[in-house]
């Protein structure tokens, strides 16, 4: 059967990898900022840091905006399990927004009705790397003063109005580089930032709160005039990783294309196939066809359909306000309309 997911994983690397192995040099150090700088590159973002995973990623992120226990976080409860429970972790009240049932992305209406005086930011999931309408959620969240954090788990390569996500006019973009996600780096991820303040707490907070221009005297040794103001995190991402990273992005390109192009066979297809139909698409935005969405009359008859053609359909999450942790179990008629009808679609590079 045709896996909807299929771990990228280029040729010929295997004597670099040994050779960082025996270096000495394993912890975050040149390959890991050449992976930044072509990060940097691809996304048209200079203010970009490498993360050794995505829950570190978010967990920096919270911190860095400094959210505190109790405050208000709006997000979606259509997303990977990954991208909320760090809000749990973090003590922060989550205020589920509906969707759009159509496109599986946040309902800015909605979003913009649950916002209270505690409400500190806007978590913006773009599922399966569909993008949600990032415009006027970003016009939400002006009027009210509040952060957007474009929650691009699955969405590196998506691009809105042909800028990379990653570079559009949100305040912070996480991505995920875990073993299913293209790139991966076998665990890992990154943030971009549109504003230096938030670029250059956020590399301290990803560094134990450490300023490293200042951390040691001349003799090599830590300096007690040092002082470490922030909380921080261990989560650097490591030489292997990074040097794995930037192979990766020699080829990603190529693979996102191979993925666009079978996304048209699929529109093709399903378009000739009755009690189907292909995923709304955003005005404005490509997605990276990490997978190809579908919207049909009867989910398990539709996967079991495809299965038994040789194609692993699948839900491929569950709705988050069902967990008790995140205290909140609200029911949405958006969400379990798109989630009654959602099922994705093998479109990765390998097909």
């Amino acid at each position: 059967m045709i896996p909807i997911f299929k771990p990228y994983m280029p040729e010929g690397i295997s004597s670099e990898i040994e050779q960082i192995l025996y270096s000495g040099n394993l912890a975050y150090g040149k390959y890991g900022k050449i992976f930044e700088s072509e990060l940097q590159k691809f996304i048209g973002n200079e203010r970009i840091i490498s993360v050794s995973t995505y829950n570190q990623a978010m967990l920096i992120v919270l911190s860095t905006l400094g959210l505190k226990p109790g405050d208000e976080v709006i997000a979606s409860p259509v997303s990977c399990l990954a991208s909320n429970q760090p809000f749990a972790i973090k003590g922060l009240k989550v205020v589920w927004a509906d969707i759009n049932p159509k496109t599986g992305s946040l309902d800015p209406e909605d979003v913009e009705r649950r916002i209270t005086s505690k409400t500190k930011a806007i978590f913006h999931n773009h599922y399966c790397g569909y993008l949600g309408e990032i415009e006027a959620i970003s016009n939400v969240a002006k009027r009210h003063g509040l952060f957007v954090v474009d929650d691009s788990i699955e969405a590196f390569g998506s691009t809105y109005k042909n800028k990379q996500i990653g570079n559009v006019n949100s305040d912070v973009t996480v991505f995920s580089f875990q073993t299913v996600r293209l790139p991966n780096t076998i665990d890992g991820a990154a943030i971009t930032f549109n504003n230096e303040e938030l670029y250059q707490k956020a590399k301290r907070i990803r560094d134990y709160g450490i300023d490293r221009t200042t951390f040691r005297d001349a003799r090599g040794e830590i300096s007690a005039e040092h002082d470490i103001t922030l909380e921080g995190y261990g989560a650097l991402m490591g030489e292997i990783n990074s040097y794995i990273g930037i192979e990766q992005l020699k080829r990603v390109s190529d693979l996102l294309a191979i993925q666009n192009k079978n996304a048209k066979i699929w529109d093709e297809k399903i378009s000739v196939q009755s009690g189907v139909e292909s995923l709304s698409i955003t005005k404005d935005t490509v997605p990276n066809y990490w997978v190809y969405g579908i919207l049909c009359e009867d989910k398990n008859k539709t996967i079991d359909q495809f299965r038994s053609e040789g194609w692993y359909a699948t839900g491929v999450h569950i709705n988050n306000n069902i967990y008790s942790v995140f205290q909140n179990k609200e029911v949405l008629k958006g969400v379990n309309d798109f989630m009654d009808h959602y099922v994705a679609l093998p479109c990765g590079w390998w097909i």
